[in-house]
């Protein structure tokens, strides 16, 4: 009776076990209207899942786009609940604050610094709580000119240290998208254009922008366990 006990109880074991083994890693891209357009035909999460079909690996993730237009780290705060957790996933990726500093001159709103740190730290203190992983990029671009003349590049760099700094204290994968952006216009952009070169109108992905950003991120996440 104690063996056939142990080994149905072996059996279920290691169907669990492989149960386990076989359920996909969720990975949630939460942001604004960049990662709302990254998961349609050609954006950056749609390139990834293409990354993963290549590498034979598609079966291990499924990737998921929460992103809405115009939002900033407020708006993120107050829809984490039904957007992220609710879903269960297994990591997060957060990629926002363009909005934060880019609607301070479009619309007189925006973020000041000191509390978008403080949503910051709030919205991933809820993620790890519920039982996953965190992910945090830098903000990209406002404007593609290379000779620091982008009316809101100092800003830009305020809210990238700030992430970069979060990163390192809080022992955070970082995808320093604002880093590569400004490497890959150094490169590429020799007339000093203000768009066209990673983005559409100074600030949403073009084809190129999506690549770059969609290669940026595989590098972080097929090393997060």
């Amino acid at each position: 009776m104690n063996k056939l006990f142990l080994f149905a109880l072996f059996i279920l074991v290691m169907f669990l076990m492989s149960f386990q083994s076989n359920k996909k890693r969720k990975i949630i891209f939460f942001g604004d209207s960049i990662t709302e357009a990254g998961a349609n035909a050609g954006g950056y999460i749609k390139l990834l899942e293409n990354m993963l079909n290549k590498e034979g690996i598609s079966d291990q993730f499924e990737l998921v786009g929460a992103g809405i237009g115009g939002n900033k780290i407020t708006d993120l705060y107050l829809r984490l609940e039904n957007d992220v957790l609710n879903k269960n996933p297994d990591i997060v990726v957060i990629y926002i604050g363009i909005n934060d500093v880019w609607h301070k001159k479009s619309y007189g709103t925006g973020t000041d610094l000191w509390k978008f740190e403080g949503f910051y730290d709030a919205i991933v203190k809820k993620i790890q709580a519920n039982g996953a992983k965190v992910v945090i990029c830098t903000p990209t671009v406002i404007g593609e000119r290379i000779d620091n003349s982008n009316e809101q590049d100092g800003e830009l760099n305020m809210f990238s240290n700030n992430i970069r700094a979060f990163a390192k204290k809080n022992n955070l994968p970082l995808v320093d998208l604002r880093n590569a952006f400004l490497n890959y216009t150094l490169q590429h952009n020799p007339t000093n254009e203000e768009k066209g070169i990673l983005t559409s109108d100074r600030v949403h992905l073009n084809a190129a922008g999506n690549q770059l950003v969609a290669e940026e991120m595989w590098k972080v996440l097929k090393a997060v366990k």
